[in-house]
């Protein structure tokens, strides 16, 4: 009787423990799990959730990467991550000895044909056209004295007083007196006129393409200056001094950007785009900050739909969807790391 007992209070214990249970579900308990901030946006007054997209921010001026167009070690890089740069600020040298070399060749160059052409311009100097002169003079004095020596032999020759050979050896002297003469007239006439078109010519476009070589040097040793496109931050450093860049394919060596602005880069499911429209109110959450909402609007939409660039831990996210990029120009003084993966929700544009 005793045992029957016991075994009958044991049951209704459970059932009270049952009952109690049951209550205490109905009743009371944890508090429910919060909604989802898509469910929780789209009651009360305010605009409602008319679409949700994965986004990641990025800076007002997108992220540059700023490489090297030369294959070199790079010699020292100024700057560190987190630094603010300037727009011409150099952020890093490349080993440029070579590049120097070459522009003090090119240099060379162009002060020597500088030199041939101002030469020809100028024409001779006074001296070398007194000396052609004098030259001139020389010659005709001894064309001169050849014609007179001819003239005293010839009646000598016939008188059979001097020989035929004497009288030939006059003749030649004459000859080659007024060849002479003829060589250093052509000269000093060369001289008195100057240089010809096409010789300037010539020198000018020989000139030119020196000008043009130097150039060429100055742009290459330029570009051992890797110098800042803008105003902006530091937001990663790549490489440092010693290591080796190339410029196929160009080294990115630092990336800016200008944080000053933060966007939002938001792909779009292409079921939602009939509910996107520039200027739309919208505003981001990320889990580092729960509870906070960072608001903005639609600057940009893409004119194109294409593959997902953002991915989410869901394992249930659809890839094979087509998206359209859309751009959230976050408000003003909005500041978070720049590659944080967020929540967007696009409002309606009415209440």
């Amino acid at each position: 009787m005793t045992r029957r007992r016991i075994a009958l209070a044991a049951l209704l214990a459970a059932l009270l423990a049952v009952a109690v249970g049951l209550a205490t579900r109905q009743t009371g308990g944890p508090p429910p799990v919060a909604a989802p901030a898509t469910a929780a946006a789209g009651k009360g007054t305010g605009p409602r959730v008319v679409v949700t997209a994965p986004g990641r921010v990025e800076p007002a001026s997108e992220e540059r990467e700023i490489a090297s167009e030369l294959r070199a070690v790079l010699r020292v890089v100024h700057v560190e991550e987190g630094d603010i740069v300037r727009a011409g600020q150099v952020l890093a040298e490349l080993a440029g000895d070579e590049f120097r070399a070459r522009v003090r060749q090119a240099r060379a160059l162009v002060a020597q044909r500088d030199a041939e052409l101002a030469r020809l311009v100028a024409g001779a100097r006074l001296q070398e056209r007194r000396e052609a002169d004098a030259l001139v003079r020389e010659a005709r004095a001894a064309l001169e004295q050849a014609r007179l020596d001819l003239a005293r032999r010839a009646p000598l020759a016939r008188s059979g007083a001097t020989s035929g050979e004497a009288l030939d050896r006059a003749r030649n002297d004459v000859a080659a007196a007024e060849a002479r003469l003829a060589a250093r007239a052509e000269r000093l006439a060369l001289i008195e006129a100057g240089a010809r078109d096409e010789d300037l010519e010539i020198a000018r476009a020989l000139l030119d393409h020196a000008r043009g070589q130097l150039a060429e040097a100055e742009a290459f040793l330029g570009k051992t200056l890797l110098r800042s496109p803008m105003d902006g931050v530091v937001l990663h450093r790549f490489r440092r001094a010693g290591e080796t860049v190339s410029d196929q394919p160009p080294t990115p060596v630092v990336k800016l950007g200008d944080i000053s602005r933060l966007r939002v880069r938001v792909d779009v499911d292409e079921t939602d785009i009939a509910r996107v429209a520039v200027g739309q109110p919208a505003y981001v959450t990320a889990d580092a900050w729960p509870g906070q909402r960072f608001e903005g609007r639609i600057l940009r939409l893409g004119q194109r739909l294409g593959r997902k660039t953002l991915r989410t831990d869901d394992p249930t996210e659809r890839n094979d969807s087509k998206v359209l990029e859309t751009l959230i120009e976050l408000a003003p003084g909005t500041t978070l790391p720049v590659g944080l993966r967020v929540d967007a929700f696009i409002l309606a544009t009415g209440g």
